[in-house]
């Protein structure tokens, strides 16, 4: 795969650009899975972006926890209040944009609160709080890299892709959230704070460190159950 189109948000001598570069091909099914085509297209059936859409709802409030979790993890008075940040961006920003858009799309936030959560949501939660819970702050931040990171490198591709459908692609408002400059920042910053973590932490040579292969195995896991939560959503098509 092209560097530059793998590494276009993160420099590929950091951890996060190391820990893409060690599972490439898995990197590739989860940010070019079938279901972003679709997306890219607009020819994703409706009722699975609907499924994903719920889904994500719920894995939302989960991200939260997690992140809240990272700033009782953190000792770092800037580590804690960027956690703290995120945590507040999620529940008082996202949430709503969240439960707005849905609404474009036939869903309330009833609808959101009173739906079952998905076994493939509840594997990649469980699984990112489980890390933050027996692990450290590294561990936790590594989990949560994947989502983080991966949206932005998702939207960056699709919003300079000229196969991207725009005109009459009723998921343009999803493709231009994740390609614009707010959310590339966002995912730059949490690639920035695992940077700083990790340098305290494990020193300047993550892979020369004995938690390289834990680390690496986090992230793949963590990369595996989002192409699990993009399948999720094309099933519920079936």
């Amino acid at each position: 795969m092209d560097e530059a189109r793998l590494h276009h948000l993160v420099d590929p001598r950091s951890l996060a650009g190391r820990l893409i570069a060690a599972e490439p091909d898995l990197w590739r099914r989860y940010t070019e899975h079938a279901f972003v085509r679709g997306l890219q297209l607009g020819t994703l059936p409706e009722a699975a972006f609907r499924a994903y859409l719920v889904q994500d709802y719920k894995f939302l409030i989960h991200f939260a926890r997690a992140w809240a979790l990272a700033a009782a993890k953190a000792e770092d008075p800037r580590e804690i209040r960027a956690c703290a940040a995120t945590v507040h961006a999620l529940v008082d920003e996202e949430l709503k944009l969240h439960i707005a858009y849905c609404r474009s799309f036939g869903l309330d936030e009833k609808d959101l609160l009173s739906a079952p959560e998905h076994p493939a949501t509840t594997a990649y939660t469980s699984f990112v709080l489980e890390r933050g819970l027996t692990g450290d702050l590294l561990d936790l931040l590594v989990a949560l890299a994947p989502c983080v990171i991966g949206y932005g490198e998702i939207g960056a591709r699709l919003g300079r892709d000229p196969e991207t459908r725009r005109e009459g692609n009723p998921y343009r408002a999803w493709i231009e959230t994740y390609a614009g400059d707010a959310y590339a920042e966002v995912a730059r910053a949490a690639s920035a704070q695992l940077e700083r973590v990790a340098a305290a932490r494990i020193g300047p040579a993550p892979e020369a460190s004995p938690r390289w292969p834990g680390l690496a195995a986090v992230f793949a896991r963590a990369t595996a159950l989002e192409v699990g939560f993009w399948q999720m959503g094309l099933d519920a098509a079936r």
